[in-house]
């Protein structure tokens, strides 16, 4: 059992990748392989999704790099599709490992038809209805109050699923997040709190925000438990995270988890964060890597596919990446009917009328583009003969 409030974050594999304590770490091989492969998945994912950007496919996104053990551990200590997630946009890496489809989040990324959410939402804001993945927010800590009224409605309930709402240190200086925790604590909400604490909030260090020295410690405040953790050991997340899943899902009401993390790309694609912290310091946290990590921890365990094996394995996501991308750029937005969908039973006169005069818009439109198209090609038809005829002499 580990304890609360702990002054240092806890951990299970050091830096060297070894294992830190006298308790073995009780993760079979199989599942500290797949968590090795989701943690890889997501680094991949990422880069990717750079790239993406810079091709002009999605106007907006922001990286994970660097703190796939807190979001590998959380996903592999709930219960996927059954315990509900209130995420926030840096989750890319939750939601992969959670089961949501690669094609689904780069479907919504790129505002394509089979977005399920139908191009509605800015880009990098997801969501999965199969997974139980409510739709994230650039508003910080608007997901906070919510989650804590369904945590209120599962305790009500009497069910034996949970609800999960992560955020980044920043919220916890938002008034709707002191708002929405005290009112899970006051109602004993069937809530997991978990604190993605990559030390920025912006351009803003954690110095800047907060008196406290950590933010598991404002658990006090509310009467509620708070765990310190080290973000880039996925072992330490799990298994941290796996105790206050379950003690919630007991009944014992929220649960606070803070996970020390590091984001090593910028806020998002809009930031330059040479301007807020030094090259020296990133290199630090790039050295402290959660990837590399696990790596020298399964190295010493015997459990680490060798390098052909690795190569293999990153080769694979690339390729399915790329599979997918395929199809996807072969995919148009969704059609202008989308919009007066998902509102109303019974559409209104008024917006019957609307339907109609865009219908005949459209119809319009679409039959001078084929006029376009023939008369494109009637003239090249023409073009090929004269050239045709004047290499016949």
């Amino acid at each position: 059992m580990y304890k609360t409030f702990t002054e240092k974050p806890i951990q299970r594999i050091g830096e060297d990748g070894k294992r830190l304590g006298r308790q073995k770490i009780g993760l079979p091989p199989e599942k500290l392989l797949e968590m090795y492969r989701d943690m890889l998945r997501a680094r991949l994912f990422d880069e990717k999704l750079v790239l993406i950007l810079r091709q002009g496919k999605t106007s907006f996104y922001s990286q994970s790099t660097g703190m796939e053990g807190t979001q590998i551990g959380l996903a592999h200590a709930i219960r996927a599709g059954h315990d509900w997630v209130w995420p926030y946009y840096r989750d890319q890496g939750l939601m992969l490992a959670l089961g949501v489809p690669a094609r689904d989040v780069l479907a919504q990324f790129m505002g394509l038809e089979s977005d399920e959410s139908k191009a509605r939402q800015m880009p990098h804001h997801f969501s999965s209805r199969a997974h139980r993945v409510v739709s994230c927010s650039s508003s910080i800590a608007n997901q906070v109050a919510p989650a804590a009224g369904m945590a209120m409605a599962q305790k009500y309930l009497g069910l034996d699923e949970i609800t999960v709402c992560t955020f980044g240190d920043g919220a916890t200086s938002e008034g709707d997040w002191h708002a929405g925790v005290n009112m899970a604590a006051v109602n004993g909400a069937s809530v997991l709190f978990v604190c993605e604490n990559n030390q920025y909030a912006i351009s803003a260090g954690l110095e800047s925000q907060m008196k406290c020295k950590n933010v598991s410690s404002k658990g006090h405040a509310y009467g509620i438990p708070g765990y310190f953790v080290d973000g880039q050991d996925v072992v330490a997340v799990q298994e941290v995270m796996l105790q206050a899943a379950e003690e919630v899902r007991a009944g014992g009401g929220p649960v606070l988890v803070e996970a020390l993390t590091y984001r090593i790309g910028t806020h998002s694609s809009a930031d330059d964060d040479s301007k807020y912290r030094s090259r020296e310091e990133v290199q630090l946290w790039k050295n402290r890597d959660p990837i590399v990590r696990l790596e020298r921890y399964l190295e010493r365990e015997g459990i680490l596919p060798d390098a052909t094996g690795r190569q293999a394995l990153q080769q694979g996501i690339r390729s399915e990446l790329e599979q997918i991308l395929h199809q996807l750029n072969l995919e148009s937005g969704p059609s202008w009917r989308s919009m007066f969908e998902d509102v109303y039973s019974d559409l209104p006169v008024h917006l019957q009328e609307q339907y109609q005069s865009l219908e005949v818009e459209q119809l319009a439109l679409e039959r001078a583009e084929a006029l376009r198209r023939a008369g494109a090609r009637e003239r090249a038809e023409i073009h090929a003969t004269q050239l045709i005829g004047e290499g016949s002499y």
